[in-house]
């Protein structure tokens, strides 16, 4: 098996233009686009293709607080899946309507196997070696999800100060590049269809590997550490950044105006003159931090409240 996805050899050739690098993510940060794909896209389809008719309300709430309202905010999807089915499994109110979710697995073991990418190409590859009725779900489920997206999202385009943001890092030579979970396809339409992806040097997707990943194949070892940031409106781009070594700038959730006029008009200036790093990002991270609950609102049979946050391979 090669060292990384076929998918990401551009990211890997990628040779840079100027001093500065900084990844975007795309859904909640850059695009307006991540809450109507969830309620509108993956929501109804987890109660459709995973049988959780019976307690649709709870599998929606719980659904949002995975995906939306919580620090496994923008997880991956096949992750986000599985967050969903644990806590559900242990949710009180789930059992007191007599239903079970079942363990499934199958869908942890391909979640765990080393050597297929947590991404549609991912899971269709681990299905051809490892075939079950639960990968074959997952992957109709997924599909589902696709394609309602296709059908649903439309003219969801960059929040306010996003352009502007990126016209300001292009002035400035800062080399800038797409670094989202979601299916290149979607990302290239919909970047082109709203014209920013004219800012992008690489757009990459989930088939080119993790977040973390995007940033070491395309800016490890080739600009200076202190000159490479990640910008992202979730915890795992925060641990990304992280797992990355390189700098964070946080989009708040639900204050994603205020906060790319704070890049644009601040948090810009102190990257470029190297003041970013210690005391800025740290009050930025705490801030971002104090957004996103670690603790479920509703009872538990475990009597466990604490959200887990699933390991990224």
């Amino acid at each position: 098996m090669s060292q990384h996805p076929e998918a990401a050899q551009v990211l890997v050739d990628f040779v840079p233009t100027g001093e500065f690098f900084v990844g975007i993510d795309s859904d909640g940060c850059a695009m307006d686009a991540m809450d109507i794909k969830h309620q509108e896209c993956f929501t109804p389809a987890y109660i459709k293709a995973w049988d959780l008719q019976p307690v649709s309300t709870l599998a929606r709430q719980t659904a949002l607080f995975v995906n939306l309202g919580s620090i496994t905010r923008g997880l991956n999807r096949w992750l986000a899946l599985k967050q969903l089915l644990d806590l559900l499994r242990d949710r009180t109110e789930v059992a007191e309507r007599g239903v079970t979710i079942p363990e499934y697995p199958e869908l942890t073991a391909f979640i765990e196997a080393e050597g297929y990418p947590l991404s549609d190409k991912g899971i269709a590859a681990y299905a051809a070696d490892h075939p079950s009725e639960t990968i074959a779900r997952a992957i109709r489920w997924g599909d589902e999800v696709n394609a309602r997206i296709a059908d649903m999202v439309h003219g969801c385009g960059p929040f306010p100060g996003v352009r502007e943001s990126m016209q300001a890092m292009q002035d400035a030579g800062v080399d800038q590049m797409t670094v989202s979970a979601t299916p290149l396809h979607a990302l290239e339409y919909e970047w082109n269809a709203h014209g920013i992806a004219q800012y992008m040097k690489v757009i990459a997707g989930q088939e080119m590997g993790s977040k973390a990943e995007h940033v070491q194949y395309a800016a490890k070892g080739k600009y200076d550490a202190d000159k490479i940031m990640l910008i992202g409106d979730a915890p795992g781009d925060r641990d990304a950044a992280a797992k990355a070594e390189c700098l964070y700038y946080p989009i708040l959730p639900g204050n994603e105006k205020y906060s790319w006029a704070r890049f644009r008009d601040e948090a810009l200036g102190k990257f470029l003159d190297g003041t970013f790093a210690g005391e800025y990002q740290e009050s930025l991270i705490a801030e971002f931090n104090s957004y996103l609950p670690d603790v479920v609102p509703w009872e538990t049979i475990s009597g466990t409240k604490t959200v887990p946050m699933p390991r990224v391979k």
